[in-house]
């Protein structure tokens, strides 16, 4: 298998540990006698190696009962230069298995198990990842639920797939998730059954000032019509012919039309007539009047009676 390959499968990996057993950087990875020693052996950069496996920044740990096995194989070529490393680069897990209460180191299984499953109940309490070479070890930690397990074969760092405890437990989390998103629409619906029950009999709260306002509407998406305050007008033209009807015209006539139409035709045929106006006599003129038609008046008086004599 490709690098690439392995590296995304390892990837995906601890993503799928992190989303169903909480795993969180720094990961704690515990390792054994049998895994530094072999690293050791093949020149290899445990730390390095260690984080390009888990995609994330590792703390190292080994037990106390690991430790007293690198000091018994001591005389091993290449198992000092891991016992320098172990007491620098890693950090010491107590196991509680104190070398006055137990002279012999308990072995590797017996050491982990009590670490990683404390109370013997098939959980990682702690989120360990477990780097063992160990084949019978690593067979034992499988029963552990969401136990990330590591080991080195010729000179190269593999990670192993999930165990079927681990994913079995995963599907069952999944698959509770997934009907809790299929509830919701339920419940809703019941809510709105008890709201509606509670209507019927006479209980409903009554509506707030919110409910009785109308909904505006939408504004409609395109090109915005012009400001009707801002369009001139269009200034209708008057009919040349006013005595053409609307039975030769085509469509009918508008409001506008029908008023100018009207008012042509009254100023062609009513012409205003020209009023009269009376010329009132003044008081002195009409005094001047009467003097001379009674100084006339007097006058032929006496012509007659110069007659008559």
């Amino acid at each position: 298998m490709p690098r690439a390959k392995r590296s995304k499968q390892y990837r995906k990996l601890m993503e799928q540990f992190s989303m169903s057993f909480g795993f969180r950087e720094p990961y704690q990875v515990i390792v054994d006698a049998d895994f530094i020693a072999e690293a050791n052996k093949c020149k290899m950069d445990v730390m390095r190696r260690l984080e390009d496996t888990l995609h994330g920044q590792v703390k190292p740990m080994i037990t106390q009962c690991s430790m007293r096995h690198l000091y018994g194989r001591k005389s091993e070529p290449g198992v000092e230069a891991a016992i320098e490393q172990a007491k620098n680069q890693f950090e010491r897990r107590r196991c509680g298995h104190h070398p006055d209460e137990y002279p012999e180191p308990l072995s590797t299984l017996e050491c982990l198990q009590s670490v990683v499953d404390p109370k013997n109940n098939g959980v990682n309490k702690h989120r360990y990842v477990c780097a063992i070479n160990d084949e019978t070890v690593r067979a034992k930690l499988r029963q552990v639920a969401g136990t990330p397990l590591i080991f080195i074969r010729r000179s190269v760092m593999i990670m192993e797939p999930m165990a079927h405890v681990s994913a079995k437990i995963r599907s069952k989390d999944e698959k509770s998730k997934f009907r809790a998103e299929l509830r919701t629409p339920d419940n809703k619906r019941k809510r709105e059954d008890n709201d509606s029950d509670e209507e019927d009999a006479g209980q409903a709260a009554p509506r707030t000032v919110e409910t009785d306002k109308p909904k505006k509407k939408k504004k409609a998406h395109g090109p915005k019509e012009p400001n009707p305050l801002a369009v001139k007008k269009k200034k209708s033209k008057p009919n040349p012919n006013p005595n053409t009807d609307s039975q030769h015209s085509k469509g009918p006539k508008t409001e506008e039309a029908v008023t100018t139409d009207a008012t042509t035709k009254t100023d062609q045929t009513e012409v205003p007539k020209r009023k009269r106006i009376r010329k009132h006599k003044s008081k002195g003129a009409s005094a001047k009047g009467e003097a001379a038609t009674a100084s006339g008046g007097g006058d032929g008086e006496a012509h007659a009676v110069g007659t008559e004599a």
